[in-house]
């Protein structure tokens, strides 16, 4: 099986839920890697930060290498995304002949109720995802978010339980490829793999090696002991280099070894601010992981760890533990862990003291 992700968080939840079920995974960030090995490819494109052409010719080329294969395609729980436009590809590219899309996640309190999207019983539009920078969250409802989906073969749904979801997966037929969240992507495992069984696997992580990088709009720097370092505004607004952030405290990482990036502005909205700040975050930390690579790197949000991964030149990781539903450790080809998760979810239990 061949997942597509249109960002590297989202990428790396479903690979987290596939190995807490005891399949075989892998998750790559250009898609090149034959699906061998393992029972689930993950690929994260990460076409989320493209412009919409740039997703769809991206999207292209690996519906062409992946032609044949059983696809599912993973969306944003929160409506964000060059969605119906990477859709309709995959069905012009592939045999898929339509597709159902069910961002919805009741599992998280994310469902879609006569055609309006809720997260906790709050309409969409009236939630922190009215401010994104990329995709701001201005209509609720799923008929004006979409206008021109049906007519290209893309049907969303309603759903409001897990059982509605897995009613979904139950009924549709091997020409519709199913687009979505996790909680489809799990029923979907569990339709299509048998004797499949939740699988708890302990972890310890060295906070005292760890650089944690704060790269989402919704991200509040985590307590753990270790110094705060704020981008200062002049590098926020462009009008300083990245130096200015990261040579204050590279005498701290090396002392220390443990150092956590967070900026404390956030006003900027816009496409090209976003381009500009994850780009930025990864100058950062290419920067100090050159005077010391770090035993862990955490980052939150999407867009910015895509960015810092691929400016380390980061490629192939084998996935080593699913701390929480998205909050995803894995290990990379030099042994550094990574952990990442969306900025909107919580960090489940990763900062508490473990023996």
């Amino acid at each position: 099986m061949i997942v597509i992700a249109d960002d590297i968080t989202g990428a790396a939840e479903m690979a987290g839920i596939a190995y807490r079920l005891g399949l075989r995974v892998h998750l790559s960030m250009n898609g090149e890697e034959k699906a061998h090995d393992c029972d689930v490819l993950v690929i994260a494109t990460d076409t989320r930060s493209m412009t919409e052409t740039e997703a769809v010719e991206e999207t292209r080329r690996i519906a062409v290498a992946m032609k044949g294969r059983t696809l599912f395609k993973k969306t944003d729980s929160a409506l964000r995304g060059h969605v119906v436009a990477e859709l309709e590809t995959l069905l012009r590219y592939t045999d898929y002949q339509q597709a159902i899309y069910l961002p919805a996640n009741p599992s998280k309190g994310r469902i879609i109720r006569e055609g309006i999207y809720y997260i906790g019983e709050t309409p969409i539009h009236q939630t922190d995802f009215s401010f994104d920078p990329e995709f701001p969250a201005t209509s609720s409802s799923m008929e004006e978010r979409f206008p021109d989906a049906q007519k290209k073969g893309i049907y969303w749904k309603n759903a409001c339980s897990e059982e509605e979801v897995k009613q979904m997966v139950e009924t549709a037929d091997e020409h519709t490829l199913l687009a979505g969240a996790a909680d489809l992507f799990t029923a979907f495992l569990f339709h299509r793999f048998h004797h499949l069984r939740n699988h708890t696997h302990p972890y310890t992580i060295n906070l005292h090696d760890t650089l944690m990088v704060c790269g989402s709009t919704q991200s509040k720097p985590t307590d753990f002991g270790a110094t705060i370092a704020l981008m200062p505004t002049p590098v926020y607004d462009g009008e300083a280099p990245v130096c200015q952030w990261t040579d204050p405290f590279i005498s701290v990482y090396q002392e220390t070894h443990t150092l956590i990036l967070a900026m404390k502005d956030h006003h900027r909205t816009g496409k090209e601010s976003a381009t500009y700040l994850r780009s930025i975050m990864a100058e950062a930390v290419h920067t100090l992981v050159a005077v010391h690579r770090p035993q862990e790197l955490i980052i939150e949000g999407g867009a910015t760890a895509f960015a810092i991964l691929r400016r380390l030149n980061w490629q192939s990781f084998s996935i080593t533990d699913e701390i929480a539903p998205g909050v995803i450790r894995m290990q990379a080809d030099n042994s550094t862990y990574v952990t990442m998760k969306p900025g909107s979810y919580p960090w489940g239990n990763l900062f508490c003291s473990q023996d």
